[in-house]
């Protein structure tokens, strides 16, 4: 008979609340205890029952900082397990104005936790490839020579990228636009770059990414595509 963990690591992830906590975490930083209750809609003495069952089952992990605990996702590779079911799950239903609009800003830009999601996601790694910078390789994206250029001229250091314990240029399904986007090291890199020029800005509590004027400018000067607020359109 074969015996299986995967069970026991899908009961977990599997449980509403636990669900609703590590797709708050999915924004890639971390959260104190409070924060992810009031994000996820629970009480913070359930959340911090479900971030100790998810700790010790190696999903998240702690980090202290003075009399405050933060919790995180682990690693990249619990993120892609989360996509992947977000992929599979039904739309989650709206009910009210307030939960439409996060809804679209979501889809439109959002971090995939570490790296950009959404139709900017993927409308920017298709410039990638269109430009002939990026290599569809199935599994994976390959950097073209031309790539190599292009990367160290936006500010981005492929060596050092390259050096990260973690795949490269990976392919990440986005469960949105279901199509995939430039996930692993070089899609972070990316994304980090997009905020160091003003192009792009994190929104608190929240998986969204707001795509600034500048950016604006930025991506149709540099990648040729119209990233404007369609959200809003």
């Amino acid at each position: 008979m074969v015996k299986s963990n995967v069970a026991e690591i899908a009961s977990i992830i599997s449980e509403s609340s636990r669900a609703a906590i590590l797709t708050v975490l999915m924004d890639g930083r971390f959260h104190t205890a409070s924060e992810l209750a009031s994000m996820a809609g629970i009480k913070p003495q359930t959340a911090s029952f479900h971030l100790s069952k998810m700790q010790e089952a190696g999903i998240i992990a702690q980090q202290k900082q003075g009399r405050h605990r933060y919790y995180g996702i682990v690693n990249n590779e619990v993120a892609n397990v989360m996509e992947s079911l977000l992929f599979l799950a039904p739309p989650v239903k709206i009910s009210s104005l307030k939960q439409s609009t996060q809804d679209k800003a979501i889809r439109y830009a959002r971090t995939c936790y570490d790296h950009l999601a959404g139709k900017a996601g993927v409308t920017v790694t298709d410039a990638l490839l269109k430009a002939g910078y990026l290599k569809d390789e199935q599994e994976t994206f390959l950097v073209t020579e031309r790539g190599i250029s292009f990367f160290n001229e936006l500010g981005i250091d492929l060596e050092k990228t390259g050096k990260k314990r973690r795949s490269f240029s990976m392919r990440c399904l986005d469960w949105s636009e279901r199509r995939h986007h430039l996930a692993g090291s070089l899609g972070n890199a990316l994304l980090e770059r997009f905020i160091e020029l003003g192009w792009m800005l994190r929104v608190p509590q929240n998986r969204a990414v707001k795509i600034t004027e500048e950016g604006i400018t930025g991506f149709m000067r540099t990648f040729g595509i119209d990233l404007s607020l369609e959200e809003e359109r």
